[in-house]
């Protein structure tokens, strides 16, 4: 007689359906902090939410902006479409010694269009944001690193920590309003990740050998638009 280790009490059809319960139960949670973030801000919870749809949409949206001279070949790892399904074969391919620099939409251009919006509806804090955005474009600079094949990778947290923080500490020094400490989170959140990951290190770009580096990310949400949305709600 052969024991069971492993015992599964739910059919099937239960799991499926758990499954999506707890997708649409994240998906809820997820939209819920993005909109709390925005309507912090000053934005109406349709704003939020049609902000949160451009920039899942625009995240798969990368705009071919030049191509530049690799240093080194760029390697492509071969793959097969099959029923849906991408599967990586286990050899690579040396294809071209170029790589094209792009700017995601979703990524960085709505963000970054949020930024400059709110840093215009919002003078008085214009200075103040500029600060921040400095302070987190050193320290993101300070932590992100080159991989090869892949970009510029950085951790994720660290910049929306330090734009929270940032944030606090301009606020508490220089005795601004409260109610802009939204604005110089989110605005060095933001543009402090995309210049302190991206545009500080297009330099590096010829020598990470991928075939295509997205300055704000390439198919996923990258680190600037969350960055924004956790220091809001840090602070």
């Amino acid at each position: 007689m052969v024991s069971r280790v492993f015992y599964n009490p739910f059919s099937i059809v239960f799991m499926f359906l758990l499954l999506i319960i707890l997708s649409v139960i994240v998906g809820i949670l997820f939209f819920s902090l993005v909109s709390t973030a925005f309507t912090k801000i000053g934005f109406a919870w349709y704003d939020a939410f049609l902000l949160l749809i451009l920039s899942l949409f625009g995240s798969h949206v990368n705009i071919p902006v030049t191509k530049l001279k690799s240093s080194k070949p760029v390697v492509e790892r071969e793959s097969v479409r099959f029923m849906g399904m991408v599967y990586k074969l286990p050899f690579k391919k040396a294809v071209q010694k170029q790589t094209t620099l792009a700017v995601n939409l979703g990524g960085a251009v709505i963000p970054g269009l949020v930024s400059l919006y709110l840093l215009l509806i919002f003078p008085e804090a214009f200075f103040y944001s500029i600060a921040g955005i400095l302070l987190v474009s050193v320290v993101t600079y300070s932590i992100s690193k080159p991989v090869k094949g892949v970009g510029i990778v950085t951790p994720v947290l660290v910049s929306p920590i330090a734009a929270a923080l940032s944030a606090i500490l301009i606020v508490s020094v220089f005795s601004v309003p409260p109610d802009l400490i939204f604005v110089i989170a989110y605005t060095g959140g933001t543009l402090g990740t995309l210049i302190g990951a991206d545009i500080f290190n297009l330099d590096k770009i010829r020598d990470i050998g991928a075939p295509v580096a997205s300055i704000g990310g390439a198919g996923t949400f990258d680190g600037i638009f969350l960055a924004g949305v956790i220091a809001v709600l840090l602070v």
